[in-house]
């Protein structure tokens, strides 16, 4: 019986060679094992799903944006990565942000010399968004140890002095981002710079 299973396996296998075909095994996701929060893992599978479905190409210009779940014509920062991310999980960071403003404006960097919140771009900068992190209690410890770091977690760095930038883990230093020219994975991009904000959302 075995050595029929052999021979009908070896028999499809010469068809296939013969006529041309190729057989490719469907694209897989890197399978880890989650010991993490539910959120967490929805962050994770979201973000991971996107990086292998999706391509932005990046754009930091300011738009006029519906608001609530507001979003920008096509493409989009590195902010904007998270943005979707977190949204297809039920966390609106525009709106989020807006409201957290209206009522705290005092505790948001006035690096844009604005007098009142946005919606339109406030929860596309990373110093807000590390901002509100921290008000909600999401801010872990920044360490140089990886098992510190779990997928789904949000990243931030200091690319050079006043140039932030954030990112989502996937697993391992394998990072989903977009620091240009479009949004893409990057392996061992987790310590290549700076890192001063690591958030996990409960």
């Amino acid at each position: 019986m075995k050595h029929k299973r052999l021979l009908i396996y070896f028999s499809i296998a010469l068809i296939i060679s013969a006529s041309g075909l190729v057989y490719c095994s469907p694209k897989k996701s890197t399978e880890i094992q989650l010991d993490i929060n539910s959120s967490n893992n929805g962050i994770y599978r979201t973000a991971l799903k996107f990086s292998e479905e999706v391509t932005w190409v990046y754009d930091s210009r300011y738009y006029t944006i519906p608001y609530p779940n507001g979003d920008v014509p096509s493409g989009g920062a590195c902010t904007d990565v998270v943005i979707r991310v977190l949204r297809k999980n039920g966390i609106d960071l525009q709106q989020q942000i807006h409201e957290d403003m209206r009522a705290h404006f005092a505790e948001y960097p006035k690096k844009w010399g604005l007098g009142r919140p946005d919606p339109n771009i406030d929860h596309r900068r990373v110093p807000n968004i590390m901002t509100y992190f921290n008000r909600k209690g999401y801010n872990l410890p920044v360490t140089s140890k990886l098992r510190d770091y779990h997928p789904g977690d949000i990243i931030t760095w200091e690319l050079s002095p006043g140039i932030t930038h954030i990112g989502i883990l996937l697993d391992g230093e394998r990072v989903f981002h977009n620091i240009g020219p479009v949004s893409k994975t990057d392996a061992g991009f987790l310590f290549k710079y700076p890192i001063i904000g690591h958030y996990r959302i409960l």
